[in-house]
Protein backbone atom coordinates (compact mmCIF):
# COMPACT_ATOMS: atom_id res chain seq x y z
CA UNK A 1 0.00 0.00 0.00
CA UNK A 2 1.51 3.64 -1.00
CA UNK A 3 0.12 6.87 -0.19
CA UNK A 4 -1.48 7.17 -3.98
CA UNK A 5 -3.89 4.59 -2.77
CA UNK A 6 -7.46 5.57 -2.73
CA UNK A 7 -10.07 4.33 -0.66
CA UNK A 8 -12.58 1.72 -2.13
CA UNK A 9 -15.23 3.52 -4.87
CA UNK A 10 -13.03 6.83 -5.10
CA UNK A 11 -10.93 7.77 -8.05
CA UNK A 12 -8.81 10.68 -9.73
CA UNK A 13 -10.37 12.15 -12.53
CA UNK A 14 -7.81 12.84 -15.39
CA UNK A 15 -7.36 14.86 -18.68
CA UNK A 16 -9.66 14.54 -20.68
CA UNK A 17 -11.95 12.67 -18.61
CA UNK A 18 -12.31 15.85 -16.23
CA UNK A 19 -12.39 18.16 -18.93
CA UNK A 20 -15.41 16.68 -20.66
CA UNK A 21 -16.92 16.60 -17.69
CA UNK A 22 -16.95 19.92 -16.92
CA UNK A 23 -18.10 20.69 -20.18
CA UNK A 24 -20.82 18.23 -20.07
CA UNK A 25 -22.08 19.89 -16.41
CA UNK A 26 -22.16 23.09 -18.40
CA UNK A 27 -23.72 22.18 -21.50
CA UNK A 28 -26.95 20.58 -18.83
CA UNK A 29 -27.25 23.44 -16.63
CA UNK A 30 -27.06 25.36 -19.73
CA UNK A 31 -30.27 24.14 -21.31
CA UNK A 32 -31.57 23.97 -17.82
CA UNK A 33 -31.06 28.31 -17.17
CA UNK A 34 -32.65 28.64 -20.69
CA UNK A 35 -35.92 27.52 -19.43
CA UNK A 36 -35.95 29.59 -16.60
CA UNK A 37 -33.64 27.13 -13.91
CA UNK A 38 -31.44 29.29 -11.62
CA UNK A 39 -28.78 27.60 -9.58
CA UNK A 40 -28.36 26.97 -6.01
CA UNK A 41 -25.22 25.33 -4.18
CA UNK A 42 -25.48 23.63 -1.21
CA UNK A 43 -23.29 22.65 1.30
CA UNK A 44 -21.63 19.48 1.04
CA UNK A 45 -22.52 18.50 4.79
CA UNK A 46 -24.97 19.54 6.91
CA UNK A 47 -26.76 18.46 10.18
CA UNK A 48 -28.51 14.92 9.78
CA UNK A 49 -31.78 15.68 10.89
CA UNK A 50 -32.28 19.07 8.71
CA UNK A 51 -30.92 16.67 5.57
CA UNK A 52 -33.36 13.18 6.78
CA UNK A 53 -36.10 15.21 7.64
CA UNK A 54 -37.01 17.21 4.81
CA UNK A 55 -38.46 14.96 1.62
CA UNK A 56 -41.56 12.62 2.90
CA UNK A 57 -40.51 9.38 2.98
CA UNK A 58 -36.58 10.13 2.26
CA UNK A 59 -34.36 8.33 4.55
CA UNK A 60 -30.45 8.30 4.95
CA UNK A 61 -29.12 5.02 4.83
CA UNK A 62 -26.53 5.94 2.47
CA UNK A 63 -25.50 9.15 4.43
CA UNK A 64 -21.29 8.88 5.72
CA UNK A 65 -22.24 10.49 9.76
CA UNK A 66 -19.92 12.07 11.77
CA UNK A 67 -19.50 14.16 14.87
CA UNK A 68 -19.00 18.08 14.54
CA UNK A 69 -15.97 19.03 16.66
CA UNK A 70 -17.64 22.30 16.88
CA UNK A 71 -21.33 21.46 17.67
CA UNK A 72 -20.77 18.42 19.10
CA UNK A 73 -24.22 17.62 16.82
CA UNK A 74 -24.23 14.79 14.20
CA UNK A 75 -23.45 15.89 10.48
CA UNK A 76 -24.03 14.01 6.97
CA UNK A 77 -22.67 13.97 4.00
CA UNK A 78 -25.24 14.26 1.51
CA UNK A 79 -25.64 11.27 -0.84
CA UNK A 80 -28.36 12.74 -2.57
CA UNK A 81 -28.64 17.01 -3.25
CA UNK A 82 -32.05 16.74 -3.92
CA UNK A 83 -33.13 17.05 -0.27
CA UNK A 84 -30.71 19.70 0.23
CA UNK A 85 -32.93 21.69 -2.56
CA UNK A 86 -36.20 21.12 -0.78
CA UNK A 87 -34.35 22.82 2.27
CA UNK A 88 -33.82 25.43 0.76
CA UNK A 89 -36.72 25.72 -1.12
CA UNK A 90 -38.63 25.37 2.21
CA UNK A 91 -36.51 27.95 4.53
CA UNK A 92 -33.94 30.31 2.41
CA UNK A 93 -36.52 30.45 -0.62
CA UNK A 94 -40.02 30.36 1.14
CA UNK A 95 -41.00 33.86 0.34
CA UNK A 96 -40.41 33.09 -3.19
CA UNK A 97 -43.55 33.07 -5.60
CA UNK A 98 -44.20 29.69 -6.76
CA UNK A 99 -43.36 27.29 -8.47
CA UNK A 100 -39.69 28.40 -8.33
CA UNK A 101 -37.22 26.61 -10.62
CA UNK A 102 -33.84 25.73 -9.13
CA UNK A 103 -30.99 23.94 -10.91
CA UNK A 104 -27.79 22.47 -8.76
CA UNK A 105 -24.43 20.24 -9.58
CA UNK A 106 -21.95 18.83 -6.98
CA UNK A 107 -20.84 15.86 -5.39
CA UNK A 108 -22.55 13.24 -3.91
CA UNK A 109 -21.16 10.21 -1.30
CA UNK A 110 -23.00 7.07 -0.58
CA UNK A 111 -21.53 4.56 2.22
CA UNK A 112 -21.33 1.71 0.67
CA UNK A 113 -21.69 1.05 -3.36
CA UNK A 114 -22.82 -1.84 -5.38
CA UNK A 115 -20.84 -4.19 -7.59
CA UNK A 116 -22.92 -3.00 -10.54
CA UNK A 117 -22.26 0.43 -9.40
CA UNK A 118 -18.82 0.40 -7.14
CA UNK A 119 -18.55 4.37 -7.39
CA UNK A 120 -19.26 5.79 -3.66
CA UNK A 121 -18.51 9.49 -4.92
CA UNK A 122 -20.12 10.89 -7.76
CA UNK A 123 -21.44 13.79 -9.21
CA UNK A 124 -24.94 14.96 -9.48
CA UNK A 125 -26.65 17.34 -12.17
CA UNK A 126 -30.23 18.31 -11.68
CA UNK A 127 -33.17 20.39 -12.00
CA UNK A 128 -36.34 20.56 -8.97
CA UNK A 129 -39.74 22.61 -9.66
CA UNK A 130 -41.16 23.54 -6.21
CA UNK A 131 -44.52 24.52 -5.98
CA UNK A 132 -46.04 21.77 -8.70
CA UNK A 133 -46.00 18.10 -9.81
CA UNK A 134 -48.95 18.34 -11.88
CA UNK A 135 -49.06 16.90 -15.78
CA UNK A 136 -47.85 20.43 -16.79
CA UNK A 137 -44.84 20.32 -14.87
CA UNK A 138 -44.16 17.03 -15.32
CA UNK A 139 -43.77 17.21 -18.93
CA UNK A 140 -42.08 20.05 -18.79
CA UNK A 141 -39.24 18.84 -16.24
CA UNK A 142 -38.95 15.47 -18.29
CA UNK A 143 -38.31 17.26 -21.63
CA UNK A 144 -35.65 19.61 -19.93
CA UNK A 145 -34.27 16.39 -18.85
CA UNK A 146 -33.95 15.05 -22.65
CA UNK A 147 -32.94 18.46 -23.86
CA UNK A 148 -30.00 19.11 -21.44
CA UNK A 149 -28.69 15.84 -22.00
CA UNK A 150 -28.90 16.30 -26.07
CA UNK A 151 -27.28 19.46 -25.49
CA UNK A 152 -24.60 17.56 -24.07
CA UNK A 153 -24.33 14.89 -26.69
CA UNK A 154 -25.52 12.07 -25.18
CA UNK A 155 -28.08 10.08 -26.21
CA UNK A 156 -29.90 8.66 -28.13
CA UNK A 157 -31.37 8.07 -24.55
CA UNK A 158 -34.98 6.09 -23.33
CA UNK A 159 -36.79 6.71 -20.27
CA UNK A 160 -38.47 4.30 -17.94
CA UNK A 161 -41.96 5.22 -16.04
CA UNK A 162 -42.94 4.29 -13.27
CA UNK A 163 -46.13 4.85 -10.81
CA UNK A 164 -44.64 4.83 -6.82
CA UNK A 165 -47.40 4.93 -5.63
CA UNK A 166 -49.72 2.60 -7.45
CA UNK A 167 -49.78 -0.21 -4.89
CA UNK A 168 -50.79 2.37 -2.20
CA UNK A 169 -53.68 4.04 -3.96
CA UNK A 170 -55.20 0.42 -4.95
CA UNK A 171 -54.54 -1.52 -1.57
CA UNK A 172 -56.68 1.59 0.50
CA UNK A 173 -59.30 1.12 -2.10
CA UNK A 174 -60.24 -0.59 -5.12
CA UNK A 175 -58.17 -3.67 -4.26
CA UNK A 176 -58.07 -3.77 0.01
CA UNK A 177 -54.91 -4.86 1.20
CA UNK A 178 -54.63 -5.37 5.00
CA UNK A 179 -52.30 -2.94 6.02
CA UNK A 180 -49.57 -5.08 7.22
CA UNK A 181 -49.49 -6.72 4.03
CA UNK A 182 -49.25 -3.53 1.89
CA UNK A 183 -45.26 -2.97 1.92
CA UNK A 184 -44.84 -7.19 1.25
CA UNK A 185 -46.59 -6.95 -1.83
CA UNK A 186 -44.73 -3.80 -3.42
CA UNK A 187 -41.28 -5.89 -2.54
CA UNK A 188 -43.02 -8.95 -4.42
CA UNK A 189 -44.55 -6.48 -7.45
CA UNK A 190 -40.92 -4.93 -8.02
CA UNK A 191 -39.44 -8.10 -8.51
CA UNK A 192 -41.97 -9.43 -10.09
CA UNK A 193 -42.34 -12.83 -8.08
CA UNK A 194 -45.83 -13.78 -9.32
CA UNK A 195 -46.35 -16.83 -6.59
CA UNK A 196 -45.23 -14.44 -3.88
CA UNK A 197 -47.74 -11.90 -5.21
CA UNK A 198 -50.25 -14.12 -6.21
CA UNK A 199 -50.72 -15.52 -2.04
CA UNK A 200 -51.05 -12.50 -1.09
CA UNK A 201 -53.92 -10.72 -3.51
CA UNK A 202 -54.06 -12.82 -7.06
CA UNK A 203 -56.08 -9.36 -8.34
CA UNK A 204 -52.48 -7.92 -8.42
CA UNK A 205 -51.08 -10.28 -10.79
CA UNK A 206 -51.83 -8.55 -14.27
CA UNK A 207 -49.72 -5.52 -12.52
CA UNK A 208 -46.51 -7.75 -13.75
CA UNK A 209 -47.23 -8.22 -17.24
CA UNK A 210 -48.65 -4.31 -17.47
CA UNK A 211 -44.46 -4.01 -18.24
CA UNK A 212 -42.74 -3.17 -21.56
CA UNK A 213 -42.39 -0.81 -24.51
CA UNK A 214 -44.79 2.49 -23.22
CA UNK A 215 -47.62 1.87 -25.60
CA UNK A 216 -48.23 -1.56 -24.93
CA UNK A 217 -47.51 -1.27 -21.04
CA UNK A 218 -50.36 2.08 -21.06
CA UNK A 219 -52.75 -0.10 -22.53
CA UNK A 220 -52.64 -2.86 -20.60
CA UNK A 221 -52.78 -0.81 -17.14
CA UNK A 222 -56.00 0.76 -18.80
CA UNK A 223 -57.66 -2.50 -19.14
CA UNK A 224 -56.64 -3.34 -15.83
CA UNK A 225 -58.24 -0.61 -14.23
CA UNK A 226 -61.35 -1.12 -14.69
CA UNK A 227 -62.83 1.10 -11.99
CA UNK A 228 -60.72 4.28 -12.81
CA UNK A 229 -58.71 4.44 -9.42
CA UNK A 230 -55.45 4.88 -11.87
CA UNK A 231 -56.96 7.51 -14.78
CA UNK A 232 -55.60 10.53 -13.65
CA UNK A 233 -51.95 8.95 -13.53
CA UNK A 234 -52.81 7.28 -16.64
CA UNK A 235 -53.89 10.20 -18.28
CA UNK A 236 -50.87 12.19 -17.30
CA UNK A 237 -48.89 9.28 -18.41
CA UNK A 238 -50.07 9.61 -21.73
CA UNK A 239 -49.68 13.36 -21.91
CA UNK A 240 -46.08 13.28 -21.00
CA UNK A 241 -45.44 10.76 -23.73
CA UNK A 242 -47.28 12.56 -26.40
CA UNK A 243 -44.80 15.84 -25.57
CA UNK A 244 -41.67 14.23 -25.76
CA UNK A 245 -42.52 12.54 -29.17
CA UNK A 246 -41.37 10.05 -31.54
CA UNK A 247 -38.09 10.95 -30.69
CA UNK A 248 -37.46 9.38 -27.53
CA UNK A 249 -37.96 5.64 -26.65
CA UNK A 250 -39.99 4.72 -23.60
CA UNK A 251 -40.82 2.13 -20.95
CA UNK A 252 -43.39 1.82 -18.83
CA UNK A 253 -42.63 -0.30 -15.11
CA UNK A 254 -45.49 0.81 -12.91
CA UNK A 255 -44.24 -1.40 -10.13
CA UNK A 256 -40.82 -0.48 -10.50
CA UNK A 257 -39.88 0.97 -6.49
CA UNK A 258 -36.19 0.32 -6.55
CA UNK A 259 -34.96 3.60 -5.75
CA UNK A 260 -38.07 5.47 -5.84
CA UNK A 261 -39.02 5.51 -2.32
CA UNK A 262 -39.80 9.03 -2.03
CA UNK A 263 -41.41 9.54 -4.88
CA UNK A 264 -45.16 10.08 -5.41
CA UNK A 265 -47.18 9.50 -8.39
CA UNK A 266 -44.44 9.23 -10.79
CA UNK A 267 -41.01 8.62 -11.45
CA UNK A 268 -38.88 7.91 -14.10
CA UNK A 269 -35.46 6.68 -15.14
CA UNK A 270 -32.89 7.37 -18.17
CA UNK A 271 -30.86 4.97 -19.96
CA UNK A 272 -28.58 6.13 -22.57
CA UNK A 273 -27.58 3.66 -25.39
CA UNK A 274 -23.83 1.81 -24.95
CA UNK A 275 -23.97 2.91 -21.05
CA UNK A 276 -24.87 -0.02 -18.58
CA UNK A 277 -27.56 1.08 -16.17
CA UNK A 278 -29.43 3.98 -15.38
CA UNK A 279 -27.69 7.50 -15.87
CA UNK A 280 -30.77 9.77 -14.42
CA UNK A 281 -34.16 9.21 -12.43
CA UNK A 282 -36.64 11.57 -11.33
CA UNK A 283 -39.68 12.29 -10.29
CA UNK A 284 -42.97 13.55 -8.23
CA UNK A 285 -42.33 14.04 -4.50
CA UNK A 286 -43.38 16.48 -1.23
CA UNK A 287 -41.22 18.27 0.63
CA UNK A 288 -41.98 18.88 4.36
CA UNK A 289 -42.08 22.21 5.94
CA UNK A 290 -41.25 23.48 9.32
CA UNK A 291 -44.68 23.30 10.29
CA UNK A 292 -45.32 20.32 8.94
CA UNK A 293 -47.29 21.49 5.81
CA UNK A 294 -46.37 19.71 2.68
CA UNK A 295 -45.49 20.94 -0.78
CA UNK A 296 -45.55 19.43 -3.89
CA UNK A 297 -42.52 19.04 -6.49
CA UNK A 298 -40.89 17.56 -9.28
CA UNK A 299 -37.61 17.13 -10.62
CA UNK A 300 -34.67 14.80 -11.92
CA UNK A 301 -31.49 14.21 -11.25
CA UNK A 302 -28.65 12.60 -13.67
CA UNK A 303 -25.33 10.77 -12.89
CA UNK A 304 -22.72 10.87 -16.02
CA UNK A 305 -19.50 8.97 -14.60
CA UNK A 306 -20.23 6.24 -17.34
CA UNK A 307 -21.13 8.30 -19.85
CA UNK A 308 -18.43 10.70 -19.69
CA UNK A 309 -15.29 8.78 -20.51
CA UNK A 310 -16.94 8.00 -23.79
CA UNK A 311 -17.73 11.68 -24.43
CA UNK A 312 -14.03 12.41 -23.74
CA UNK A 313 -12.34 9.47 -25.82
CA UNK A 314 -14.46 10.25 -28.96
CA UNK A 315 -13.93 13.93 -28.79
CA UNK A 316 -10.67 15.25 -30.80
CA UNK A 317 -8.26 16.95 -28.88
CA UNK A 318 -7.97 20.14 -31.23
CA UNK A 319 -4.41 21.58 -29.19
CA UNK A 320 -2.21 24.24 -30.93
CA UNK A 321 1.43 24.51 -30.19
CA UNK A 322 2.64 28.24 -29.99
CA UNK A 323 6.82 28.31 -30.35
CA UNK A 324 8.41 30.59 -28.35
CA UNK A 325 9.02 33.18 -31.29
CA UNK A 326 5.18 33.53 -32.37
CA UNK A 327 3.19 36.46 -32.01
CA UNK A 328 1.66 36.76 -28.88
CA UNK A 329 -1.53 38.77 -30.88
CA UNK A 330 -1.38 35.95 -32.97
CA UNK A 331 -1.90 33.24 -30.30
CA UNK A 332 -4.60 35.29 -28.44
CA UNK A 333 -6.22 35.76 -31.96
CA UNK A 334 -6.26 31.69 -32.41
CA UNK A 335 -7.86 31.23 -28.92
CA UNK A 336 -10.70 33.75 -29.64
CA UNK A 337 -11.55 31.54 -32.97
CA UNK A 338 -11.93 28.12 -30.11
CA UNK A 339 -8.40 26.46 -30.15
CA UNK A 340 -6.84 25.80 -27.46
CA UNK A 341 -3.07 27.30 -27.45
CA UNK A 342 -0.08 25.71 -25.08
CA UNK A 343 2.81 28.00 -25.15
CA UNK A 344 6.56 26.12 -25.74
CA UNK A 345 8.53 27.29 -22.92
CA UNK A 346 11.33 25.80 -23.39
CA UNK A 347 13.86 25.12 -26.07
CA UNK A 348 13.23 20.84 -26.16
CA UNK A 349 9.69 21.27 -25.60
CA UNK A 350 7.62 20.01 -28.54
CA UNK A 351 4.40 19.77 -29.87
CA UNK A 352 3.90 15.96 -29.44
CA UNK A 353 5.38 16.11 -25.66
CA UNK A 354 2.24 18.81 -25.48
CA UNK A 355 0.03 16.22 -27.05
CA UNK A 356 -0.89 18.68 -29.63
CA UNK A 357 -2.33 18.70 -33.26
CA UNK A 358 -1.25 21.42 -34.74
CA UNK A 359 1.48 23.88 -34.65
CA UNK A 360 1.15 27.84 -35.14
CA UNK A 361 2.89 29.39 -38.09
CA UNK A 362 3.44 32.94 -39.60
CA UNK A 363 0.61 31.62 -41.95
CA UNK A 364 -1.60 29.81 -39.38
CA UNK A 365 -1.98 26.73 -37.73
CA UNK A 366 -0.60 23.76 -39.22
CA UNK A 367 -0.70 19.96 -38.71
CA UNK A 368 2.32 18.95 -36.12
Amino acid sequence: MTNAMLPEGFRDSLPPHADAAARVEQQILGAAFAHGYERVDPPLAEFEAGLVGRLKSARAQDAVRFVDPISQRTLAIRPDITAQVGRIAATRMAHHPRPVRLAYAGPVLKLSAGQLAPERETRQIGCELIGADSVPAACEVVAIAAEALAAAGIGPISIDFTLPDLVDTLAAGPLAVPAGDVGLLRARLDAKDAGGVEAIDPRYLPLILAAGPFAAAHARLRAFDTGGALASRLDGLAAIATSLGDGTAMTLDPTERHGFEYQSWIGFSIFSRGVHGEIGRGGSYTIVHDDGREEPAIGFSLYLDAVVPGLSSSAARRRLFVPLDADAAHAAAMRAAGWVTVAQLAGDDTAAAQICTHILTSSGPQPA
